[in-house]
């Protein structure tokens, strides 16, 4: 056998027989699907399933499997199983690749995985039991079709994606609209179905400027960059509109929070990373499945941007050869998936128990650039019972208006203020971004930004008017932390609405390889204040009165080396990744009207703004 894992363990040989399927559901629309079989074993098998938008014998990045190795296609990750003793199962969603109906991103996937598996479950070459798999959009669809309680699911493996609230991770964030979903909707819109048959639809997509659409948000149906795609710029636009917590993010293929109940109990694997917009929902899957369900759930958070756990890098920093997963948690990724499902179906022989979490702790490296120009930050894995680990201790640090961050809240009464034009929002540098190009990227960066379009002088975003910054005191030893980040924000505001952004740096100080330092970002929050209380029922604010408004960062985990600084950064946008709030109290997905707002932080004993950090004992 010749799979292309770059991995050299003998497979045994195995002859493999494709099929295609065409499902008919209940609604008559017919559903694509391959069926890998032995054509040698006559006897039924457990089969793992992966449902996919991205079509079922397309080659993925987010499937390589060893380092440096090349990506191995559908029929070789299924030859793998099928030599493990599985049937591979392997369908495009509805209105994808070759499956019939239309695609509305998200929505059609519990209905129709819970029919799929229904049918699988009735094939002879099925035992009854059926593992489901896969990466982002393919987790997705696991939490929508476990909602419903499917019959004969005995096992869910989630990396990177499995919405826990689709509201609160992945399509919104603090109330806040992430505009990858309009990145995401116009790459696929060119590699939709209609545009395959239709080459004016095509040609025309190939000349839409996506950047210049960004500059005149929002968009409205006929005149978006997807208006030669009517079915996409529908539900783009349906989604982005509906600002409010609601019936709509209550349907239960973006809603895991309220079916839990309803799930399976059957043992999961969550996977997530640091430069992943869906840690959260891996992270809430993880708790609450682990809480509530008799079967085994894990966890496990590596270093990388979204589905490269083959990489050790994230942007612009590397983390050493520990960084990789390969070589590190397993001899490659399909090893370590079949092991896991092996266990999961009672197969597996000694093998050694598993933490309940895994991490990689980023940090202890030299800071010094590589070859390729990243900072060297280096890191390790780490294992634990829970999340946050049983270790940490939540730790407040108290923010000062001379740009401080001490363990004492500021003893007078003093604020600052910083002015934020909608029509200059903060850009994007990096971060839990996927699905953003061209115009973003996932990862960590130095936060440095061209000044404007007629200047491209990168300038740290600490310099801009619209950023207040606050730093420790240089740390005289090593500081780490592990879990989530929040911060308490005392805000008053000239405007009825605004949105309050954070993000969490460790700042290098100035070396040789970077004479002017490195300002890590580690993670980033936002909250559209009108949501301060409520996601449900929104509340504007009284101009001049001062509100408490929470701000969350997903997880993350660290060390602040000595001589190093923690940063935290305070802004009110963080464009494009999240839509521009307009200032005005009406809706960002419609209002064209923006206005200046002066944002006040504000700092005293009855005011104590603050952040707020997971921070582990020294070893």
């Amino acid at each position: 056998m010749s799979i292309r894992t770059g991995d050299m363990t003998p497979i045994p040989e195995v002859a493999v027989e494709i099929q295609e399927y065409m499902v008919t559901l209940s609604d008559g629309v017919q559903l694509a699907t391959d069926v890998y079989r032995n054509s040698q074993h006559e006897g039924p098998l457990p089969v793992i399933l992966e449902r996919t938008p991205y079509g079922k014998r397309a080659i993925r990045d987010s499937d390589q499997s060893v380092r440096h190795s090349a990506v191995p296609m559908p029929e070789e990750i299924a030859e793998f199983f099928i030599s493990r003793g599985y049937v591979v199962v392997r369908q495009d969603c509805r209105g994808r690749g070759r499956s019939g109906g239309e695609f509305v991103k998200y929505f059609n996937e519990g209905r129709d995985g819970f029919e799929t598996i229904a049918w699988i479950r009735d094939q002879p070459w099925c035992d009854g039991r059926v593992l489901m798999n896969g990466v982002s959009y393919s987790a997705h669809a696991q939490t929508a079709v476990a909602a419903l309680s499917p019959e004969s699911l005995a096992g869910m493996f989630m990396d990177s994606g499995g919405f826990s609230s689709a509201y609160e991770v992945g399509m919104r964030m603090g109330g806040a609209f992430e505009l990858k979903q309009a990145t995401w909707a116009f790459r696929h819109a060119a590699r939709s179905p209609e545009a395959a048959s239709s080459p004016e639809i095509a040609a025309g997509l190939a000349k839409v400027d996506l950047a210049e659409w960004f500059e005149r948000t929002p968009w409205t149906p006929g005149k978006s960059p997807l208006s030669l795609a009517p079915s996409y710029e529908s539900y783009l636009l349906d989604q982005w509109s509906r600002e409010s917590f609601g019936e709509y993010w209550s349907h239960p293929a973006i809603y895991a929070r309220g079916y839990y109940d309803r799930f399976p109990d059957v043992p999961s694997f969550h996977i997530s990373s640091w430069y992943d917009p869906y840690i959260s929902s891996a992270i809430e899957n993880f708790q609450k499945l682990s809480s509530m369900k008799s079967s085994p759930a894990y966890l496990l958070l590596g270093p990388w941007t979204h589905g490269k756990r083959c990489q050790n890098y994230a942007g612009d920093v590397d983390f050493g050869t520990g960084g990789y997963f390969d070589g590190n948690l397993a001899p490659s990724y399909l090893h370590f998936r079949a092991d896991w499902m092996d266990e999961v179906l009672g197969r597996a022989r000694n093998a050694t128990p598993r933490h309940k979490v895994t991490y990689f702790m980023m940090g202890g490296g030299p800071g010094t650039a590589t070859d390729e120009g990243r900072l060297l930050h280096g890191g390790q894995w780490k294992h634990a019972t829970t999340w946050p680990p049983e270790t940490s201790a939540k730790t407040t640090m108290y923010l000062h208006p001379d740009g401080g961050m001490r363990a004492d809240p500021f003893s007078g009464q003093a604020h600052s203020t910083l002015i934020f034009d909608p029509h200059d929002p903060a850009p994007t540098v990096g971060g839990q971004v996927t699905s953003g190009e061209p115009l973003m990227r996932g990862g960590a960066y130095d936060q440095v930004a061209p000044s404007g379009a007629l200047d491209s002088v990168p300038v740290s975003l600490a310099d801009r008017a619209d950023v207040l910054v606050f730093r420790s005191a240089v740390l005289d030893t090593a500081v780490s932390i592990a879990g989530d980040v929040t911060a308490e924000i005392y805000l008053s505001s000239s405007a009825p609405d605004t949105d309050l952004t954070i993000k969490l740096i460790d700042e290098y100080p100035p070396s040789a390889d970077y004479p002017n330092g490195f300002a890590m970002n580690l993670t980033e929050g936002i909250m559209r204040v009108r949501y301060r209380d409520s996601y449900k029922d929104p509340e504007l604010m009284q101009q001049g009165q001062v509100y408490r408004v929470t701000v969350a960062a997903p997880s993350t985990a660290n060390l602040f080396a000595a001589g190093h600084r923690i940063r935290l950064d305070v802004s009110s946008s963080n464009f494009p990744r999240f839509d521009i709030n307009p200032n005005t109290g009406g809706s960002a997905a419609r209002d064209n009207q923006k206005l200046i707002a002066e944002n006040t932080v504000h700092f005293s004993t009855e005011h104590p703004t603050s952040l707020s950090l997971h921070i582990l004992p020294n070893a």
